[in-house]
């Protein structure tokens, strides 16, 4: 069999590697504390619902326009005016299956071989995958002594006459940080000046904590939608915890939109009209779903945190928004590969290595959960580590043994 070099050149996602492992372990009957998952344990808003049933009864389930419903479309036009404080029109926005596919959509759209693509650190898994498929080259921005934001000193130095786009993602998965406003307005600045894409991936951009708000890119253009360098990403998985109905959209200029049309088309058609209707009854119905989940999710981070404070040798940095944080294990062990295995292996709490956001020695963890699982599994954890521990311990109706790493 062959297969390509590209193709072979990709790595599997890391986090849905580790929801396989874990559901495996599960299967088999084992006690698994889930700490890697993007995902909370909310239901849906019901006007989603509702309004996914209102179009499966109709029984008219039939190919859309590529670009999205009208409906939706004014939907996210509505929430741009709200959210953004800019107007756009129906051929500014694209509708498609997730953030993740209006973004490899984008990339494909306007980057050529060889273009560059400034990804700074910690970054989310895929953009660095996405921009090889392309082919085009990651250029990985790590900010100094081990900070989660980086400056325009760290990201000047990376630019080069290839420099195609510069992807921003705030609030911070893995990190949970949030860009100041002060950074964001540089680097409007910096991309309009030198004709550089400003990707801003805003799909955290309402789940923040103690009262901050997320920087507008938008705001610090004066130019309009089909001049500004500045293209915003979002969608629902996060916002409403609707990470299944896989719908997110882009929001651009004419030209940029209408190029990723004519790519969407002749990939995915077009997106499920029943997804597109829940994505639309989320956004044009009652907010409060958000508001909820953003106040349990702020919970369970006060609860990881104070958790992990009582921690001997985890360096923490508390979490601005999202659903993680990135704690510094590397007291215990500088590779976050094994780390991360050893404490599925022997502690049975599935965490993701920092080596693949960019920040060897860290490990994310997700408090998209309960707070017993939060409570559950950093104890286990410390049972893991802590040279005080017992020996040996009782996971459910299984004797787990405690081994060095």
């Amino acid at each position: 069999m062959s297969i390509s070099k590209l193709a072979a050149s990709i790595a599997e996602s890391p986090t849905l590697k580790l929801n396989e492992e874990a559901q495996k372990l599960r299967d088999k009957g084992e006690d698994v504390v889930h700490l890697g998952a993007g995902e909370p344990k909310n239901k849906a808003p019901i006007s989603a619902i509702l309004s996914a049933a209102a179009r499966l009864n109709t029984g008219d389930i039939k190919y859309t326009p590529t670009d999205g419903i009208m409906s939706l479309k004014k939907a996210v036009i509505r929430y741009t005016e709200e959210n953004y404080d800019r107007m756009v029109g129906p051929e500014n926005v694209i509708v498609s299956q997730g953030a993740k596919q209006a973004l490899f959509n984008l990339l494909y759209t306007i980057l050529n071989p060889q273009d560059e693509v400034i990804v700074l650190a910690p970054y989310w898994v895929s953009y660095p995958e996405m921009i090889r498929m392309v082919l085009g080259i990651p250029v990985i921005v790590t900010p100094e002594d081990g900070r989660f934001i980086p400056t325009m000193k760290d990201i000047l130095p990376a630019v080069s006459g290839n420099t195609k786009a510069i992807i921003v993602n705030s609030p911070n998965n893995p990190s949970g940080a949030i860009y100041p406003e002060s950074l964001v307005a540089e680097l409007v600045e910096f991309c309009e000046k030198k004709n550089i894409h400003l990707i801003m991936d805003d799909i955290y951009h309402k789940l923040v904590f103690d009262g901050k708000k997320t920087p507008n890119a938008l705001k610090y253009t004066s130019r309009d939608i089909e001049s500004t360098r500045v293209i915003i990403i979002n969608g629902i998985s996060k916002l409403y915890g609707m990470t299944g109905f896989r719908i997110g959209w882009l929001v651009a200029s004419k030209q940029i939109v209408s190029v990723m049309t004519n790519v969407q088309a002749q990939t995915a058609s077009c997106t499920s009209v029943l997804l597109q209707a829940a994505a639309e009854g989320a956004l044009t119905g009652l907010q409060s779903a958000v508001d909820s989940l953003r106040m349990t999710l702020e919970n369970n981070r006060n609860v990881m945190m104070q958790e992990l404070r009582a921690f001997n040798g985890v360096k923490i940095v508390p979490p601005e928004g999202t659903y993680y944080c990135l704690p510094d294990f590397r007291a215990y062990n500088s590779s976050s590969v094994a780390l991360s295995n050893f404490l599925l292996k022997k502690a049975l709490v599935v965490t993701v290595p920092g080596k693949e956001f960019g920040m060897e020695g860290h490990l994310r963890l997700s408090y998209a959960t309960t707070v017993k699982d939060v409570k559950t599994g950093i104890e286990r954890i410390k049972w893991a580590l802590d040279p005080g521990s017992p020996n040996e311990i009782y996971i459910g109706e299984r004797k787990m043994v405690r081994d060095w790493v």
